[in-house]
């Protein structure tokens, strides 16, 4: 069972990535959000993202007593959340979907208020999700900005 887990936190095992782990994981949610987009509703996009929240939370929790480390720069569970809720209600097209990997990206290292402060305060599972559900908020406000201005 923890090999199952091992293996939703790295993303499928782009979490291993020798470099840019993060950027590695959060290019998993990009087929995961066309697919959704493509053949489902926004609605389903929402399920999608709290059902990854949830299981992130243990996969994470797992990941971390199994390398003694927290936030573990192979879990990557959490970009691909924060790479869903940036695109949340937002027309897929490719332009939109590398729009929103920059925009998050920047958002996720950037780790503004209450990014920083979750990331730093919120122990396990449920901090390693919440500071990237946080930057995918501020994503996606940015991505309604950019699409109400006609960028894609």
């Amino acid at each position: 069972m923890k090999t199952f887990w091992l293996t939703l936190a790295t993303g499928f095992g782009f979490g291993f990535a020798p470099v840019a782990s993060g950027t590695f994981g959060t290019l998993v949610g990009i087929p995961i959000v066309w697919l959704i987009g493509t053949y489902l509703t926004a609605n389903w996009l929402f399920v999608a993202s709290i059902f990854v929240l949830m299981i992130g939370i243990k996969a994470a929790d797992v990941a971390e007593k199994h390398w003694g480390k927290s936030d573990d720069g192979r879990i990557v569970i959490d970009e691909i959340l924060g790479y869903m809720v940036a695109m949340y209600l937002i027309p897929v097209s490719w332009q939109a979907l590398i729009w929103a990997f920059f925009i998050f990206r920047f958002f996720d290292i950037v780790k503004i208020w209450p990014a920083r402060q979750i990331d730093q305060q919120v122990p396990g599972g449920k901090g390693v999700m919440l500071d990237d559900l946080a930057a995918g908020v501020y994503s996606c406000a940015v991505m309604h900005i950019l699409h109400a201005l006609g960028l894609f």
